[in-house]
């Protein structure tokens, strides 16, 4: 997988960019999205990396003592085997809330300091805390600012009462950016709604693997190792496991079936904050042999569990945080030639529309009734045929030379006046690549 370069992966020396990406979560442990898949592909072309994170799940680790300790991780690759990517993690304070107040402290200096040891052609900023200090870090440099959203972040704060503080850091950061870039239209509208430029914020959609996630991938092992047999029709899950992924509302509406009647079984592959909630729901509801919780899964093992699957699901709640976002797995389900039930959120409609292989359905709990309608009609593959077909262009060598253009656009407008403009790929140091660690 990890083993050829990309197409433009011999990049002459002179265009060869030092890109810093800042987020608010963790980089090693959470499952793999838009930036990582960016992140590598640019690597592998010759542009370096590092990346500040966040231990996001400390609490559910075995850290201890009250302040944790600075973290380098050497060459990191989540998905391209011969991906080259440093991570720092800097020291926070282990107490719930003080940690983020800890960041304010040891995030600005460890952005600081990598501002003048790594000294980046570019900064990619994910998130609320972390966006904020770096552009705070910005201020008075030439190094420009690009905003990736994948996520209305100001509606992710858990506490309800601190996302009006959250859209103001957000707006502001918006405002402050040298390019915005967001992973489909709905996201657009609200980036502008909150304070980005039009002209300066764009579109760049999820890509597919399409070596992994092809045509010819067999899941019949994965069939075997968990139980189900040739003839169940299977509904599948895969990614965080949120207590607003309609997850629950699917277990109970199997539990009202009769068995004898029930013709499908449930495989989900994913942990997260509603995991408990489901083991506790399936053994109350008995349904130990028809529900599978897979757990977490390498990312190279996840076409095989699609490719054991019937008809991939989406039924989260229609809320805040999902109404915008088009999540990475939808296109992953639709370029194996899988149907997928979706509720019918703003930003999936505005990506995907009506006959291009995505059902949609109003509520989490409709999703067992849609599928059984597809069942009964026999149109599973046509549906799948569809979602093939129309997602048959996003391959991620295309994203990335998009994302990789918008990147030397933003740093040539930023550090070269019009009448001085110079080739707007040479944007390296003159200094050899330095050790940030």
């Amino acid at each position: 997988m990890g083993g050829v370069r990309p197409r433009n992966a011999l990049v002459r020396q002179e265009s060869r960019m030092r890109i810093l990406l800042v987020q608010d979560t963790d980089w090693i442990s959470r499952n793999a999205h838009q930036q990582h898949h960016v992140a590598e592909r640019l690597n592998l072309r010759g542009h370096d990396f590092l990346i500040i994170d966040h231990d996001l799940l400390w609490q559910s680790s075995d850290a201890t003592g009250l302040l944790s300790k600075r973290q380098v991780f050497d060459n990191v690759s989540k998905i391209m085997s011969d991906a080259d990517i440093n991570v720092i993690r800097p020291r926070i304070l282990r107490v719930p809330f003080l940690d983020y107040v800890s960041m304010l402290v040891t995030y600005r200096r460890e952005i600081a300091a990598q501002l003048r040891e790594f000294r980046p052609d570019v900064v990619i900023g994910m998130y609320l805390l972390t966006n904020y200090l770096v552009l705070g870090a910005l201020k008075r440099m030439r190094t420009p600012l690009v905003v990736l959203i994948l996520e209305p972040n100001s509606e992710m704060i858990p506490l309800r009462v601190l996302r009006p503080i959250g859209k103001i850091i957000e707006s502001r950061v918006l405002r402050g950016a040298d390019r915005v870039i967001v992973i489909n239209e709905a996201l657009r509208d609200y980036a502008i709604r909150m304070g980005a430029c039009p002209e300066k914020t764009r579109v760049i959609r999820a890509g597919i693997d399409t070596e992994l996630f092809g045509r010819n991938v067999d899941g019949s092992s994965v069939r075997q190792h968990y139980g189900i047999g040739e003839c169940d029709i299977v509904l599948f899950f895969m990614g965080w496991l949120y207590h607003f992924s309609g997850l629950p509302e699917l277990l109970e509406e199997m539990a009202k079936c009769n068995r004898a009647d029930l013709a499908v079984k449930l495989l989900i592959v994913g942990d997260g904050d509603a995991l408990e909630e489901l083991q506790r729901k399936r053994a109350e509801l008995g349904l130990e042999d028809y529900v599978v919780l897979a757990g977490k899964q390498p990312y190279e093992k996840i076409p095989e569990f699609i490719a054991a699957s019937d008809i991939c699901l989406l039924p989260a709640h229609d809320n805040a945080i999902m109404r915008d976002i088009v999540p990475i797995k939808m296109y992953e389900y639709m370029a194996m030639g899988k149907p997928v039930i979706a509720t019918r959120l703003h930003g999936l409609l505005r990506e995907f529309g009506d006959d291009n292989g995505v059902l949609w359905i109003d509520q989490s709990k409709d999703s067992l009734k849609k599928a059984m309608e597809l069942v009964n009609e026999g149109t599973i593959k046509t549906h799948g045929e569809a979602a093939r077909q129309f997602v048959r262009t996003n391959d991620w060598a295309t994203v990335v030379d998009e994302f990789e253009q918008v990147l030397y656009e933003c740093i040539e407008s930023k550090r070269s006046p019009p009448h001085h403009a110079r080739d707007a790929h040479d944007v390296s140091h003159p200094s050899k690549k330095q050790n940030s660690g």
